[in-house]
């Protein structure tokens, strides 16, 4: 019996004698690297606290409604009876206004660390933890949008310098943008580091009435270290907070301010 062997037979897109055309692999798809996913983690933290913020009319509002009624209401009460030797000219008003420029940045801080401990309890946080983002971006991308919101509202402050005798062009303003941004990313670690510990909204409040807001008062935002007794003027010497006062005191009064009222 012969045996029949099948010969091909080819096909109309195809010559005979020409070999088939091999069809090339698709090319791999390019993931992102490491850095552009801790990058983006940040990236989208910060914007969201941001937008966050801006969706809350009433927060935007009593952000600066709040510290001029502060500013204005113990100014006008203390400008008769603030008396610093070798500070003439310099009344309370001006005294007491870099204090509240680092209020607005410490109560920004506050609020908007607060975020932490909702973020936990909605979920959002532990999602977060479990994307491709690293933990210290995670943390980066939360003090960087709290720090901005800070940023913001103590700069729309700021525009109301030339009521407190500001000279607008005498300002040191490489030195009041360092303080600034140094003291919100500053206090907005402080907060966070505390948000993270305490598991409540109301016990996060305790625990930034019994340290941060001591910490303002005593930072010689509400009255000079000259003046005061022995061991409340060491202690206000050795608060943190001194520096980021008196930091914005020297820019936009000069060193002179610091000097008279014996804080340098």
């Amino acid at each position: 019996m012969s045996t029949h062997v099948p010969v091909p037979v080819p096909t109309s897109m195809e010559a005979p004698g020409v070999a088939a055309p091999v069809e090339s692999a698709p090319a791999p798809r390019r993931e992102p690297g490491t850095l552009a996913l801790q990058w983006a983690t940040v990236r989208v933290l910060l914007v969201r606290d941001v937008v966050r913020f801006f969706r809350q009319p009433s927060r935007v509002v009593g952000a600066l409604a709040q510290p001029i009624l502060f500013w204005f209401v113990i100014g006008s009460g203390f400008a008769g009876s603030f008396r610093v030797e070798g500070a003439q000219g310099l009344g309370y008003q001006q005294f007491f206004f870099p204090g509240v420029v680092t209020m607005v940045v410490l109560f920004s801080a506050i609020f908007a660390t607060i975020t932490v401990i909702e973020d936990r309890k909605e979920g959002f946080l532990q999602a977060v933890l479990a994307g491709p983002g690293s933990r210290l971006a995670v943390v980066l991308g939360k003090a960087l949008g709290s720090s901005t919101i800070a940023l913001m509202q103590a700069s729309l402050f700021l525009l109301f310098a030339p009521l407190a005798g500001v000279d607008v062009r005498a300002v040191d303003y490489p030195l009041l943008a360092a303080v600034m941004v140094l003291s919100a990313l500053a206090l907005t670690g402080m907060g966070m580091a505390l948000a993270w510990w305490v598991r409540s909204s109301a016990g996060y409040h305790a625990v930034m009435s019994l340290v941060m807001l001591p910490m303002w008062v005593l930072s010689g935002a509400m009255f000079p270290v000259k003046g005061a007794g022995p061991v409340l003027s060491w202690v206000m010497l050795l608060n943190p907070m001194r520096f980021s006062v008196e930091g914005v005191r020297r820019a936009l009064y000069g060193a002179q301010a610091s000097l008279a009222v014996g804080s340098a």
